[in-house]
């Protein structure tokens, strides 16, 4: 347990942050699962419907810090490579 009291408040701090971007981690992650589960089954329907989810949701983690914008970008340009691939074929 800290002694000084910015390193109490730090600590607080830190677990809030850590704790959201936990979420917003794994909710993009499991959003990019189901759409590469999708794209696998060749399910059109579905890829349709979860691909701006996984986008929006990328974009949501990027924008929270969670992951940096580069990283959303490169995440966000793989996934559209492979929905085109698919929705083209």
């Amino acid at each position: 347990m800290p002694n000084i009291k910015s390193a109490a408040k730090r600590v607080k701090t830190s677990e809030k942050r850590r704790v959201l971007n936990k979420y917003y981690r794994g909710r993009f992650r499991n959003l990019v699962k189901a759409l590469n589960k999708a794209l696998e089954a060749n399910e059109i329907e579905k890829v349709k419907e979860l691909y701006p989810k996984a986008v929006s949701a990328i974009d949501k983690a990027a924008q929270h810090g969670t992951i940096h914008k580069r990283q959303a970008a490169r995440r966000k340009s793989r996934l559209a490579l492979k929905v085109n691939k698919v929705l083209n074929s």
